[in-house]
């Protein structure tokens, strides 16, 4: 797993090991900032469910002004920071080790950019999508990854499906 491309481009993350962990592959993560690319530069994003650090970190080294990494996983935790430090992107990240629904209920922060990318089938996305959508500033987007044939609702309270995206097995999703 590597940074795709910005003022870290080629540097490799490392990752949480176990059978729970599902990293972002490269080909996925290209075609999710494909989506955005000329959007992020400036912009602050939110990384839930961080794991590795990997989206939010790649958002950086595009340009993003900010970024805030999410997990309950004290591993994950200690993960982002050594990957944060390892790419130079430090001094612009908070790293919080809480649920990703505390932190988007509680939060009055805004932000461009949210990527999501939660335990698969387990009704997570439905359930924090609507949440989430409250920390997301006008113009900006949500972006989910998820288990090809998972339904999300079409519509949230202001924001909708934009475009989906098939990645084999692995589907992205973005409302806007």
């Amino acid at each position: 797993m590597r940074v795709i491309t910005g003022i870290a481009r080629g540097r490799r993350l490392l990752t949480l090991e176990g059978d729970d962990v599902r990293p972002t592959t490269d080909r996925t993560k290209e075609a999710m900032f494909s989506s955005i690319q000329f959007e992020i530069e400036g912009t602050r994003v939110l990384d839930l469910f961080a794991g590795s650090g990997q989206l939010g970190i790649e958002a950086l080294s595009r340009g993003a002004d900010s970024a805030v990494f999410v997990d309950r996983n004290r591993q994950a935790i200690e993960v982002i920071k050594k990957n944060l430090q390892s790419t130079g992107l430090a001094k612009n990240a908070v790293v919080l080790n809480t649920d990703a629904d505390t932190f988007v209920s509680t939060t009055k922060e805004k932000f461009s950019f949210v990527f999501m990318d939660p335990p698969y089938s387990q009704g997570i996305l439905q359930k924090l999508l609507p949440l989430a959508e409250r920390v997301v500033s006008e113009g900006g987007a949500i972006i989910c990854e998820h288990p090809l044939g998972e339904e999300l609702p079409e519509e949230l309270t202001e924001m909708k499906i934009y475009r989906s995206y098939r990645y084999g097995k692995i589907a992205v999703t973005v409302y806007r």
